[in-house]
């Protein structure tokens, strides 16, 4: 799917969870593409707080379908939904929580934590920090992500 449709979508999400005042910003591989660290993403990851879980599930049915639940092991994060919104696949998370060495990392979205947005069609879209997000790879053992923002962090400001 070509980036601009995806950004579409991401921009009618971001109008309806602002709309219903909903904690929530961006991260993982759509971070990076946001802060021009990446050429693609293949999804949207979307870190709401925990208190927005039933408001955002709504929502978000009424956007696209909810699909099955699939877990890993590799997580405890308290809720974690996937969707599929005009065949773009939108993962949300609350209460992200990862697992390292029988050692449970949890990293509940707070809003003071946002302090970064972009404008994407005139919406606001608010944006965890890539500083976080190299903390989290580092801790899913993500070593390909933690060099890529490594390899890009000098020219970001």
């Amino acid at each position: 799917m070509e980036i601009n449709k995806k950004l579409k979508i991401l921009s009618k999400i971001g109008k309806e969870l602002n709309n219903a005042h909903i904690t929530w910003a961006i991260g993982a591989s759509l971070l990076l593409y946001l802060k021009g660290f990446l050429d693609d993403f293949q999804d949207i990851d979307i870190i709401i707080a925990e208190k927005d879980i039933s408001k955002t599930k709504k929502i978000l049915l009424k956007l696209g379908k909810l699909e099955p639940e699939n877990p890993n092991i590799k997580y405890k994060t308290k809720k974690f939904l996937e969707f599929k919104v005009d065949c773009l696949d939108i993962d949300i998370i609350a209460g992200f929580t990862i697992v390292n060495n029988n050692q449970n990392f949890y990293f509940p979205l707070k809003q003071e934590d946002i302090k970064d947005y972009i404008e994407i069609n005139g919406i606001n879209i608010p944006l965890q920090s890539v500083n976080e997000w190299r903390n989290y790879y580092s801790l899913m053992g993500r070593t390909e992500k933690v060099k890529i923002i490594d390899d890009n962090i000098k020219n970001y400001h």
